[in-house]
């Protein structure tokens, strides 16, 4: 791996000197309806995976996610391969991802994994920008400088290795959005070459979505009528200025151990009554079995209905990585 002097870092356009920050909020990208195009831009592949924020610092490596929980513990072998890098103190951000046998991120996968305790030598850091490094805070510095000096860094790491240097293309976003949901991948992320980095949600990075697929609260769920163990189906909501909105039920995408699971931690936070801001119509909500909306689930779906709910759901998993309350619906805006 390449050694970056602190030569190469004063001559990068925007680097400024500056001490090892403790925690950066993660810049977010805006959904669209359609791909950017032109040269001013770089298409790279959206991972289905955690957004992850690594601190490296003397030797020590933390994991931070997007709510700023410290996840270095669960993936021993990535904190490993970092200490590698030729850094003495960096900032790098990524996704964490477990990859299937057709090279694609797997969300569901990488949650198995994560429920083998850490312990799972399959996690992979896929490294797509670089925020500090070496005594200079780089948030100033244009993208593909950025880049530059991210793909120098990890230019020796195997390509079947822990660590990969997330690469893109330029121009033809439409066209890599193309390539992208025939690969079956979740989408693309869109990012303007001579951006800053902002701690902030922008257009400067856009994403563009293959399948319509979102976070949503869990509320409670509905009892089994089916002799399944566990629950028949969770309920979902949405925050719209501050209240709750029902979004439907999802009652596919689980295994049994997964049932029984959220069951048991939707027990543990039971309270006797809703916290939609006002009462859904669905009748399949009679027998409710309401729950603090404070767990945070992913799941894809086809479309979303006149009256605020999703059709044809499917459980992707829990996400730990983000709070109830920072949930909205997703609806792609113009660029």
């Amino acid at each position: 791996m390449a050694q970056i002097t602190a030569t190469q870092l004063k001559k990068l356009p925007g680097a400024r000197k500056a001490a090892m920050p403790d925690v950066i909020a993660p810049q977010l990208a805006t959904l669209v309806k359609e791909a950017p195009t032109g040269a001013e831009w770089f298409h790279e592949l959206k991972f289905d995976g955690y957004r992850m924020l690594c601190h490296l610092q003397r030797g020590a490596v933390r994991f931070l996610s997007r709510n700023g929980k410290d996840w270095t513990e669960k993936f021993p072998n990535l904190a490993q391969a970092l200490k590698t890098l030729p850094v003495t103190n960096a900032v790098l951000d990524g996704e964490v991802v477990v990859v299937d046998a057709a090279g694609r991120s797997s969300f569901q996968k990488l949650q198995q994994s994560l429920g083998q305790g850490g312990k799972a030598p399959s996690f992979v850091f896929e490294v797509f920008d670089l925020i500090y490094l070496d005594g200079f805070n780089l948030m100033r510095t244009p993208l593909r400088e950025r880049k530059g000096v991210l793909e120098q860094l990890l230019s020796h790491t195997k390509s079947k290795g822990p660590l990969r240097y997330s690469d893109h293309v330029t121009g033809d976003g439409p066209l890599f959005f193309k390539q992208a949901c025939e690969y079956r991948i979740e989408g693309i992320v869109s990012k303007l070459a001579d951006s800053p980095y902002e701690s902030t949600r922008n257009r400067n990075w856009v994403k563009t979505k293959c399948l319509r697929r979102q976070e949503f609260v869990i509320a409670g769920y509905t009892p089994s009528k089916k002799n399944f163990p566990g629950f028949g189906s969770l309920i979902l909501g949405v925050y719209d200025h501050g209240k709750l909105i029902y979004s439907g039920r999802v009652g596919t995408g689980f295994s049994i151990k997964q049932r029984l699971e959220l069951q048991k931690k939707l027990d543990r936070i039971a309270q006797p009554r809703m916290s939609f801001a006002t009462k859904p119509k669905d009748p399949g909500l009679r027998e409710a079995q309401w729950a603090k909306p404070l767990l945070v689930g992913e799941v894809e779906f086809t479309e979303w209905t006149a009256d605020g709910s999703i059709r044809h759901p499917s459980f992707q998993g829990l996400r730990e990585d983000k709070q109830a309350t920072e949930i909205i619906r997703e609806e792609p805006e113009n660029l």
